[in-house]
């Protein structure tokens, strides 16, 4: 009998793009998902019991993917009114009422970039040469 091992061989506070044959996703609420595919989002604040993501790492959404660039644990006092907007939201309080996920009670400051999706086309084909005959 063959055992294949389908964990994650990194520590288990980074969780990879991919995890045996299953993708990652970051989730964003619909309403901010455009902002973040025009570029306008470009960093989402989470509360989570411990980092869900890594730097350098990328992570799909609905259409193409988003490059995390980089991940700091902040405070409470760092959650302002710019930086609600600046992650899509009107204002603390509707930021907040999002942030949290699971558990978590530590915040973190996640910045990204957006990737698009890569064109679906057909593969370039390398031109055949052709051997000279000789007579």
């Amino acid at each position: 009998m063959l055992l294949l091992r389908l964990t994650p061989t990194e520590p288990k506070n980074i969780i990879p793009r991919n995890v045996g044959f299953k993708t990652l996703f970051m989730t964003f609420a619909k309403r901010l998902r455009e902002g973040v595919r025009r570029g306008e989002i470009t960093c989402s604040v989470r509360i989570w019991t411990r980092p869900r993501v890594r730097v350098g790492a990328r992570y799909r959404i609905e259409e193409g993917e988003i490059e995390i660039d980089s991940i700091d644990p902040i405070g409470f006092p760092d959650i302002t009114p710019e930086l609600a907007r600046e992650s899509g939201f009107l204002g603390i309080l509707d930021l907040l009422k999002v942030a949290k996920h699971g558990r978590g009670e530590n915040i973190y400051l996640i910045r990204f970039h957006y990737l698009r999706p890569r064109p679906k086309g057909k593969r370039q084909s390398k031109p055949v040469q052709q051997k000279s005959k000789r007579w």
